[in-house]
């Protein structure tokens, strides 16, 4: 089934604007202007409206990812935000980094609620959840809160203690946090035996793991989508992937997907995730399939 999700009331969160290769948020009571590549529409808002950002990044000459932030007075570079969707309620601490990141992708929000709905149901006891490329631990600490075993493994040892605050934000404990290469671990795994109740991929689109490996989606994807269906319970699981990078459509993600985990045909969902703006305009940030057993 093909799918647009985009998140909910979020009290906390809004995209005001986006246009001119940029996007105006909201989040919580401080309001940022960022680059993105893929607003390439005009603004709706005037430039005045932009200019009263509290915050603003401009990206180093030549340079794609790299820049800094124009931080008016007053404003703090680290600070707290909720989230609230029914029953699950998290906290997460943001900051303004040298990489237009502030530590949260607010158009998750749809998939956390997945994984915390489908953790709670698994027939599992105590549902194993493996969640790669983790960043800052939102979809983990959705998981955690679901009751799961969760492991959090990213290459960055500075982001997993940004996860660990937000986990302790959150009023949860307990996450297994590990600074690993994705593919070194989860290899060690299969051969290990290990099964696992929930997947959770996040890949970038390029990265290094901790020890320099060389992470290049395109070329490693294929391989470990195979690996985590051997890692998957058979016959309890769910598994989720997010893809962020602009060449990798929706079909491609279709077409990896009915090649690794044929049985999944008929409990698949796959498609864009988006935010809406003020004006209800549709800023696409990325693909994303999801299945799970006991739809």
């Amino acid at each position: 089934m093909y799918s647009f999700l985009t998140t909910g009331n979020w009290p906390d969160y809004e995209l005001i604007d986006s246009g001119n290769f940029e996007k105006l948020e909201r989040f919580g009571k401080h309001v940022l202007a960022r680059p993105e590549p893929q607003a390439i529409w005009d603004p709706h808002l005037p430039a005045s409206e932009w200019q009263r950002a509290d915050a603003t990044f401009t990206r180093e000459k030549g340079s794609q990812e790299r820049g800094q932030w124009k931080i008016k007075p007053g404003t703090p570079e680290q600070w707290i935000i909720n989230y609230g969707q029914e029953d699950l309620k998290l906290r997460f601490r943001l900051g303004l980094s040298s990489f237009k990141h502030v530590g949260l992708f607010p158009e998750q929000d749809p998939n956390w609620q997945f994984i915390y709905e489908q953790t709670k149901k698994r027939r599992a006891a105590v549902p194993r959840v493996l969640n790669m490329f983790a960043y800052t631990g939102a979809a983990t600490l959705a998981a955690r809160a679901g009751g799961a075993d969760v492991t959090h493994l990213d290459s960055v040892k500075q982001v997993n203690f940004w996860a660990r605050d937000n986990m302790e934000a959150s009023g949860l404990d307990g996450v297994r946090w590990l600074v690993e290469d994705a593919m070194k671990y989860v290899k060690r795994e299969v051969k290990r035996g290990s099964k696992y109740q929930g997947l959770i991929l996040d890949p970038p689109a390029y990265g290094r793991g901790p020890n320099g490996e060389k992470w290049q989606l395109e070329d490693e994807l294929n391989e470990l989508m195979k690996l985590c269906q051997q890692l998957l319970d058979p016959a309890d699981h769910f598994f989720l992937i997010n893809l962020y990078s602009l060449g990798f459509s929706a079909l491609i993600l279709d077409n990896l997907v009915t090649g690794i985990f044929p049985k999944t045909q008929g409990q698949r969902e796959i498609g864009e995730i988006y935010l809406h703006d003020q004006s209800q305009r549709k800023l696409p940030l990325g693909t994303f399939c999801r299945f799970s057993t006991g739809n």
